[in-house]
C-alpha cells in the first residue's frame, strides 16, 4: 500500500542496484519473479517512515518503567488524549515502541503552502515540527498564525525565497505557520527557531523536542541491537571508530554501567562535540571522545606523551565496534537517493582501511562488529567475505539478539555463514499503514513482530579475533 512514489535513484545507480538484487545466487535461491518483487517492495518501503518510533531509555539515571509511564503521558498530551501504546520490547529491554499512525489519507490541503528540504521533510515524517532552516519556500502573504500546507522538495530544485513551486513535491500535512513569510526571508531575520508547529502530520509521530531529553535517545531499533551484540562488559576498553553523533557510543557506556573506558573517534570535529554533550546529557562519565581519522588510528610505536588518546598501540581493545560510513541506503524515509555511482562505490575501500586497523587494535578473544545502514552488497556480504579471507584470526559469530534476517546471497558465502548475519530488510514485511483502531486491536506480540522488521535497512556482522596473527 504505497502513499509515496517508490525511492528514485540516479540512471547508473539504479543500474548498479538491479543487478546486485538479480545477481546469480540470489535468482538461483528465489526465481527471478520473487527476487524482483523483493527489490520492488523495498524500493517502496524506503520512500516511506519505519512504523515505529524507537526511543532507548537512558538507564544509567532511570527505570524503563519509569520513563515508561512519563512518556505515555507525553504522548498523550501531545496526541490530545489519543491513546496509542507505548511497547516495552522483550529482547531489547532498555527501547520503547510507539507506533507511527498514517498514512492519513483524509487531510484537507490548504491554498497556502510551505516548502522545505527533502531533509526536514524525512524528519517531519518522523515526528518532527519544521524548524526555519529546513524552509526553502512559502506562498506570498502568509502571517503568523495561518494554517498552511506543508510539502518536501524532494529533488531539490525549489528556489530559496520563492513564493510559489509546481515542481515535483509530496504532501507532509498541514501545521500553523509560527512566523510571516517576510520574517522568514528578510535578511535580517531569524536563521532558527520553529516555523511551522505540524498538527495534521501525514504520519503522526511524538515530537521529542525537549521531551525527557536526559532520560531518552531517539535511534532506530537496529542501531540499538548494535550495542547488545557487541555486549561491552564493565572494567573493558572498548573503541568505538566512527562514532558521532554518540548514540552507539552513550549506548556501549550505559551497558557497562559506565564503568570502563570507552573511546570514541570521529574526524569531523563538529560531530566530537556533539558526542561530549550527548555524553555529558546523559550522564556518562567513561566516554573519551577524540577528533581522530580512523584509518590512522594504530601506532607501531610506543608513545612517550603519556596521552590516552589515538593512535593506540596493537591489542589496546577488548572490543571495537565499526559502524562504518557508508552509502546510508537504508535509511527511511528516502524518496530521492542523489550520490553518485562514484560516490556509492568509494565507500568499499575507506571501510577496508578501518576494518584492518580495527583488527590490528583489537586484542586475541576480542570482540569486534562490523555495521552498516545500507543495502548494497558490496558494504556488508561482501566484506565479511574478504575479512575472513583477509584474516584467518577471525571467526564469524553468532549474534544473540538476533531479530533481523540472515545475510543475502550474492557474496559466495555459504548458508552457514549468512545465518550468522543479521540484515534488517524492510521488505520483510507488506507495507501497510497504521491507523489508532488496527494498533489498539492489535495483540502485543504482533506489533513487536512488526517492528522488528519495519524499521530501516541495516546490516550486522560478529567476529572474535581468535590469536594475534
Amino acid at each position: 500500500m504505497s502513499f509515496f512514489p517508490k525511492i528514485s535513484f540516479q540512471y547508473e545507480v539504479e543500474e548498479y542496484l538491479t543487478k546486485v538484487f538479480r545477481n546469480k545466487e540470489l535468482i538461483t535461491a528465489l526465481g527471478t519473479q520473487e527476487a524482483e518483487n523483493k527489490y520492488q517492495s523495498l524500493l517502496s518501503h524506503l520512500s516511506h517512515p519505519p512504523g515505529f518510533t524507537t526511543v532507548r531509555v537512558n538507564t544509567h539515571l532511570a527505570s524503563v518503567k519509569h520513563v515508561k509511564k512519563l512518556l505515555f503521558e507525553e504522548i498523550q498530551k501531545q496526541f490530545k488524549g489519543l491513546c496509542v501504546p507505548v511497547l516495552e520490547h522483550p529482547k531489547l529491554q532498555d527501547i520503547l515502541l510507539i507506533p507511527v499512525i498514517g498514512p492519513r489519507r483524509d487531510l484537507k490541503k490548504h491554498a497556502s503552502e510551505v516548502i522545505v528540504g527533502a531533509q526536514c521533510g524525512y524528519a517531519v515524517l518522523r515526528g518532527a515540527h519544521v524548524y526555519v532552516p529546513g524552509i526553502v519556500s512559502i506562498s506570498r502573504f502568509v502571517k503568523a498564525g495561518d494554517l498552511v500546507s506543508v510539502y518536501s522538495d524532494i529533488e531539490g530544485k525549489c528556489k530559496r525565497g520563492a513564493k510559489e513551486f509546481d515542481g515535483v513535491k509530496v504532501f507532509l500535512g498541514n501545521g500553523i505557520s509560527e512566523l510571516s513569510r517576510s520574517e522568514i526571508f528578510s535578511s535580517t531575520g531569524p536563521l532558527k527557531g520553529l516555523g511551522v508547529r505540524m498538527i495534521e502530520p501525514v504520519y503522526l509521530s511524538p515530537s521529542f523536542d525537549n521531551v525527557l531529553p536526559s532520560h531518552l535517545f531517539l535511534q532506530n531499533l537496529p542501531s540499538v541491537v548494535v550495542s547488545h551484540i557487541l555486549n561491552p562488559q564493565p572494567g573493558e576498553k572498548i573503541l568505538d571508530m566512527c562514532a558521532a553523533p554518540g548514540g552507539k557510543t552513550t549506548h556501549l557506556a550505559t551497558l557497562m554501567h559506565d564503568q570502563g573506558e570507552v573511546i570514541a573517534m570521529d574526524k569531523i570535529a563538529n560531530k566530537v562535540k556533539k558526542i561530549k554533550q550527548n555524553a555529558e546529557l546523559l550522564q556518562l562519565n567513561c566516554i573519551k571522545a577524540f577528533c581522530y581519522d580512523g584509518t590512522r588510528a594504530l601506532s607501531v610505536e610506543k608513545r612517550e606523551d603519556k596521552q590516552d588518546g589515538p593512535p593506540f598501540l596493537p591489542e589496546s581493545f577488548d572490543r571495537i565496534l565499526l559502524d562504518a560510513p557508508c552509502s546510508g541506503m537504508g535509511q527511511r524515509p528516502n524518496m530521492a537517493y542523489s550520490s553518485t555511482l562514484k560516490e556509492v562505490t568509494s565507500y568499499q575501500p575507506l571501510q577496508r582501511k578501518l576494518f584492518s586497523v580495527a583488527v590490528k587494535l583489537l586484542k586475541p578473544g576480542g570482540v569486534l562488529v562490523y555495521s552498516t545502514c545500507t543495502i548494497t552488497l558490496s558494504e556488508n556480504e561482501e566484506q565479511v567475505a574478504w575479512a575472513l579471507k583477509s584474516f584467518p584470526c577471525l571467526q564469524l559469530h553468532p549474534q544473540e539478539p538476533h531479530i533481523g534476517g540472515e545475510g543475502m546471497k550474492g557474496a559466495g558465502l555459504s548458508l552457514d555463514q549468512l545465518k550468522l548475519l543479521q540484515r534488517f530488510d524492510p521488505s520483510a514485511v507488506t507495507l501497510q499503514g497504521m491507523d489508532i483502531n488496527s494498533v489498539q486491536d492489535s495483540r502485543e506480540d504482533d506489533l513487536i513482530s512488526l517492528a522488528n522488521k519495519d524499521c530501516i535497512g541495516f546490516f550486522i556482522a560478529k567476529f572474535i579475533k581468535s590469536n594475534s596473527k
